[in-house]
Formats: structure tokens, C-alpha cells, sequence
């Protein structure tokens, strides 16, 4: 009798006729999830293509930056400040092939109006490459007239980013060599550097893999401090006593960056602390820089109060 009334009202009994029933069985079928799945992950994907107008731009730009010697930069640099995919813009105008009188302008503009992140990026990718092999091309530089001066000094106005995006990339390569350090850090003495960014970097260098230049540096950055915070004292007070068991024999700038140390802040150091130094020095010895690291030890004064870390920037 159902079936009777179905027909009377002309309804198949063909289940893949039925509307309903059909595309239920469309949802069970792995095809149907796997179509739905593509859609999906289409739609979710970001778009990974530049604006045609900007790949336009930046492939015009090039050829200005080639021969640039003064004047305005191409207006597409206000683009690329604030597109997303910055990066493949900026590679788009082949960087390498800048004059060095354009590096030094889009670095200026760049280091005074970019964010900290894509900053340190810019640094690291496309600054820190041309001044290693400026350095290695030219073996010293002129401070008056050589672009790469100006370039270091204009990256300088942003430390931090200067610091994540140069200064420890180069530390932690493996590959910088002792006269790249000292060029690099006659320049980064002329700059004045907040006390907290200070302390961050030393903190940062203290920690990583020991090289000549990292010495150079720490003994430098040492140099220009006034007052560490405590974390980064510690850190640094741990990076010399990670060489107490080493038979190593350390290089004379290790020891020199540690007699900084002590002479900076023999004050601050605790009794426990100066024992283990005495007990370093058993083990790692200069026949000229040992004895005035024991003498300043011995002309220490007790612990003071350590300054406030408020301000301290967190680790990245």
C-alpha cells in the first residue's frame, strides 16, 4: 500500500532518485569530503603573490638603487615598509647590486621608520652579508669616507635590532674572524648604548659558543658599561667559570675581557665568587694579565646593593 501511494503521487521508489537521499550519500563519500577539504584549505591559505604593481615598482626600482647617488629614494620603499611580504620585495630589487650610497640611505630610512622585527630581519639578510664582505674585500676601513662606516653607525640607532639582527648572528656563525671583530667594534665604541640593551647583549654573548670574537666583544661592551643588572652579571660571571675544568689554553683576549670584569666589578663580587676566580686562574694562567686580575681581587670591597631590573628585556 506505501508503495502504492508513493507512485500515486509520483515518487520513485529509486532511493538515488530521492533529493534527500542522495546527497546524504554525496556527504558520506569520500569524494565529497575530499573536494569539501580542498575548498577549505584553499580558502585558508594566504595569498602568496605580490600586487602586480608593486613587482612592477620594485623591478623599476632596481635600476635606479644600481647608480644611486643622491636624492629621494623610489617611492615603492613606502610600499614595501607595509606590505606583508616584504622580503620577496625587497629581494625583487636585488640588494646586491645597490650602490653603497643607496644601502646607506634605505638603511637610514629604514632604521628610523621600520618595525623592531622586520628591522633585525633586514639587518641580518641583507646588511650584515655586504659589511662581512666589504670587510673582507677591503681588509680595514676608511672612517671618513667608506660606506660601510656609515652603515654600521646608522644601524647603531636602533641597538636592539642591531644586536638580534647583526651583532649575534655574527658571534654565533662560527666563521667571524678577529680582525672582522675589532673593525666592527671600533665603530660600535663610538656609539652610546642604554644601559639595558647593554646588559641584554652581554647577557646573550656570555651564553653562546665560545669564539675569539665573542671575547672581543664582551670585553668591549664590558668596557662601555657603567652598572649590569644582575641577570646579566650572572651570566657572564658563569661564561668565565665554564673554563675552571677546561685544559684549553685560552687566548689572551679571554683574558683580557675577564681582567675588564674584575676591574668593573670586583665591588659586587661575593667571597664564594672570588674563590672560584683564584680557582680559574690555577687552571688558566697569563704570565702578564693573571697577577693584575689577583691584585684587583684582592683591593675588592664588599658586596653592594645591585640596581633594579626593572626595564630588563626578556630573552627572544
Amino acid at each position: 500500500m506505501a508503495e502504492e501511494k508513493r507512485e500515486q503521487h509520483g515518487v520513485a521508489l529509486d532511493s538515488d532518485s530521492d533529493p534527500l537521499v542522495s546527497s546524504r550519500k554525496r556527504a558520506r563519500s569520500p569524494e565529497h569530503h575530499q573536494s569539501q577539504d580542498e575548498t577549505i584549505s584553499s580558502d585558508a591559505q594566504p595569498q602568496s603573490e605580490l600586487d602586480k604593481t608593486i613587482i612592477k615598482r620594485c623591478k623599476q626600482a632596481k635600476k635606479i638603487l644600481s647608480h644611486y647617488t643622491s636624492g629621494n629614494l623610489p617611492l615603492v620603499f613606502k610600499l614595501v615598509r607595509d606590505v606583508k611580504l616584504w622580503e620577496e620585495a625587497l629581494y625583487l630589487t636585488e640588494t646586491q647590486n645597490w650602490s653603497d650610497d643607496a644601502m646607506c640611505q634605505v638603511t637610514r630610512v629604514f632604521s628610523s621608520q621600520m618595525g623592531k622585527l622586520k628591522l633585525q630581519i633586514f639587518y641580518k639578510n641583507v646588511l650584515l652579508p655586504l659589511v662581512r664582505g666589504n670587510i673582507t674585500k677591503n681588509r680595514r676601513l676608511n672612517f671618513p669616507l667608506d660606506q660601510t662606516y656609515w652603515l654600521l653607525k646608522e644601524s647603531l640607532s636602533r641597538p636592539a635590532a642591531f644586536s638580534k639582527g647583526f651583532l649575534f648572528p655574527l658571534c654565533q656563525s662560527g666563521t667571524c674572524s678577529f680582525d672582522e671583530a675589532v673593525i666592527i667594534g671600533s665603530i660600535i665604541q663610538t656609539v652610546c648604548i642604554p644601559p639595558m640593551q647593554l646588559s641584554y647583549a652581554l647577557h646573550s654573548l656570555a651564553e653562546m659558543d665560545y669564539c675569539s670574537a665573542t671575547s672581543y666583544f664582551i670585553k668591549l661592551l664590558l668596557d662601555k658599561s657603567d652598572a649590569l643588572c644582575r641577570r646579566a652579571f650572572d651570566a657572564v660571571l658563569m661564561h668565565f667559570m665554564s673554563f675552571i675544568e677546561k685544559e684549553t689554553i685560552m687566548p689572551v683576549i679571554w683574558h683580557q675581557s675577564l681582567l675588564s670584569f674584575v676591574q668593573r666589578y670586583k665591588n659586587e663580587l661575593k667571597r664564594k665568587d672570588k674563590y672560584n676566580l683564584r680557582r680559574l686562574m690555577q687552571n688558566q694562567k697569563h704570565d702578564l694579565i693573571t697577577p693584575e686580575i689577583k691584585l684587583e681581587l684582592k683591593n675588592g670591597h664588599d658586596p653592594i646593593e645591585w640596581e633594579d631590573d626593572a626595564g630588563y628585556p626578556r630573552k627572544a
